[in-house]
């Protein structure tokens, strides 16, 4: 039981690393946060994380009689892909999140969460395979990704771009790791 708290909670952080960075990003072009800029801020990106994998759930739920057989290897599989990508588009550079400006509007921050939640519907699709409370599981992803989202702000006001690689680096091998745990538990390589 607790090894499956201690997995969502780490999933939940690892999730909440594109908003986190995406945070840090707009954080960088304010010349100071608004506590009403804060809370927009988790409020958008907290409740699109938490919806994301519902969806993702309902759909994997209502296909799971086809792939019970081998859906370690979709959990597997998608944790690894959504690990990987975020690995590889923290070494990208975006010009484009450099020169967007912080702006607050539901025109600016539903497109930046709609984009940081895409990785959240594949995580519900391997909720559903995986032993875990859902509601725990999303209420800790969307509030983690919330408090997350805020500090970003005020972190990348404070210290700048230092810490966006790092953060969405870090969420991606977390990803990997359960991904590699899910599939060695199946296989009973290892037991938790």
């Amino acid at each position: 039981m607790i090894s499956i708290i201690i997995q969502t909670l780490l999933i939940s952080v690892s999730v909440a690393m594109d908003a986190f960075a995406v945070s840090i990003g707009k954080g960088l072009t304010v010349t100071r946060v608004r506590h009403q800029d804060a809370v927009k801020t988790a409020l958008w990106f907290g409740g699109f994380q938490a919806l994301f994998p519902v969806l993702g759930y309902f759909a994997a739920s209502t296909f799971s009689s086809y792939v019970t057989s081998f859906d370690h290897w979709i959990i597997f599989g998608l944790l690894v892909f959504i690990g990987g990508n975020m690995i590889h588009e923290a070494f990208e550079e975006d010009e484009e999140n450099a020169r967007e400006t912080a702006q607050f509007d539901w025109k600016h921050m539903l497109p930046l969460a709609v984009a940081c939640s895409i990785d959240a519907f594949a995580v519900g699709v391997s909720l559903a395979f995986m032993k875990t409370n859902m509601v725990f599981a999303i209420s800790s992803i969307g509030i983690v990704t919330g408090l997350f989202s805020a500090a970003g702000l005020y972190i990348g006001r404070a210290f700048g771009a230092r810490w966006q690689k790092p953060a969405q680096i870090a969420g991606g091998v977390v990803l990997i790791l359960i991904g590699f745990k899910v599939l060695l538990e199946h296989m009973g390589v290892i037991a938790f």
